[in-house]
């Protein structure tokens, strides 16, 4: 078994250094540069990726996957949130709603929460019972190895977020009316349940962190650090090589050949600011 992570965030709470906006902007510009040449790399080799994103309430999952798909092509990095399961989804074999999702050749799809639902959400809020918990948590190493023994490069990251910023995140979403939409009365369950969902985290750490299918922790107190970081690793981690690109050149636009505006009544769109 390997080393296990050692994930101190709730017991610390030392005050991170934020880093400004000029240098993130700067930093992310270089990486995005670097990502449209992983998507060409994965597309021309006809590699499959797979990305989970899990971490706590407000640990910042959205904003590092918004970070990492912004300016790459949705066709090649499909991002799922999967929705609560059906009724019949829920008389399923349990991985059986998450495998038509992973990657075909040439695509990057990227979790937003996976099916380590079963080891945190399902599993503190009563969704399934102890057994069910405890025989994903035996079975899952072994469906990663058969996942990565078919030649998918499978990475998971595990955002960790103190509970002061938690806490002042999640009454961020309170008091601005564009977040209030992201304060579900799950999140307010599960930031009661702190310990809860500690102790699942530590048990899903023990049974699957595993040599082939390690946890990567981020330190998520800082976005924008968080965001560069799992960039960075990201790219670190995939033997991607830049491919070579042609000049490319404009064409000479076509004459008019006559071509007359017809003055039509365009209804335009009022010019507000």
């Amino acid at each position: 078994m390997a080393k296990k992570q050692e994930v101190k965030a709730e017991h610390t709470e030392e005050p991170v250094e934020k880093l400004s906006e000029k240098a993130y902007q700067k930093e992310l510009t270089r990486l995005h540069g670097e990502l449209v040449r992983l998507q060409e790399w994965v597309v021309k080799n006809r590699k499959r990726v797979c990305i989970l994103f899990e971490g706590r309430d407000g640990a910042g999952k959205g904003g590092t996957i918004k970070a990492l798909t912004e300016r790459v092509s949705p066709r090649v990095f499909r991002v799922f949130a999967l929705p609560a399961p059906t009724e019949r989804e829920k008389s399923q074999m349990y991985f059986q709603r998450y495998l038509p999702h992973l990657p075909a050749a040439g695509e990057i799809v990227v979790f937003d929460r996976s099916w380590y639902n079963r080891a945190g959400v399902e599993r503190v809020m009563g969704f399934c019972t102890e057994q069910q918990a405890h025989e994903f948590l035996r079975g899952v190493p072994l469906i990663e190895r058969a996942i990565i023994d078919s030649g998918t490069i499978l990475i998971k990251y595990w955002l960790e977020v103190s509970q002061k910023e938690q806490t002042r995140r999640l009454e961020s979403r309170i008091n601005d009316p564009r977040k209030i939409w992201k304060l579900s009365p799950m999140d307010l369950e599960s930031y009661r349940r702190w310990y809860d969902y500690s102790r699942a985290r530590d048990e899903m750490f023990d049974m699957t962190d595993t040599p082939e299918s390690p946890w990567f922790v981020v330190r998520s107190d800082d976005k924008k650090r968080a965001r560069l970081n799992v960039i960075n690793h990201l790219l670190s981690s995939i033997p991607y090589e830049p491919l070579p690109r042609e000049k490319i050149v404009l064409p000479a636009r076509q004459k008019a050949q006559g071509y007359v505006d017809p003055g039509y009544p365009y209804r335009y769109v009022p010019d507000t600011v």
